[in-house]
């Protein structure tokens, strides 16, 4: 948990598959409970943009896990916005969707 809490920012906008936008505490709160449980995380069509400080890295995953004790599993498709800091890069905000097709 300790590598998550310095990977995110603590200005941390995030919006789940469920529409809710979430903070960093939110998201470290989930994790540390148990409310997100993922169990299979492959990453394939990894795409990054740079500009200057700041990088918007977009990247399909196959998932499975649970979320508040549902099950999920499929394809996903996540957008993150990396800032460069001093102490190195931080996500700033991020995306998350079900692919449909």
């Amino acid at each position: 948990m300790r590598e998550l809490d310095r990977l995110v920012d603590d200005s941390l906008v995030f919006t789940g598959p469920n529409g809710a936008v979430y903070g960093k505490k939110d998201d470290l709160d989930a994790h540390t409970r148990g409310l997100i449980r993922i169990t299979r995380l492959v990453p394939s069509e990894e795409r990054i943009q740079r500009f200057g400080e700041i990088a918007v890295v977009s990247v399909r995953m196959e998932m499975a896990g649970t979320f508040e004790g549902a099950d999920f599993a499929g394809p996903f498709r996540y957008t993150r916005v990396w800032r460069k800091q001093e102490d190195g890069w931080r996500v700033v905000a991020g995306h998350v969707s079900a692919v449909l097709a």
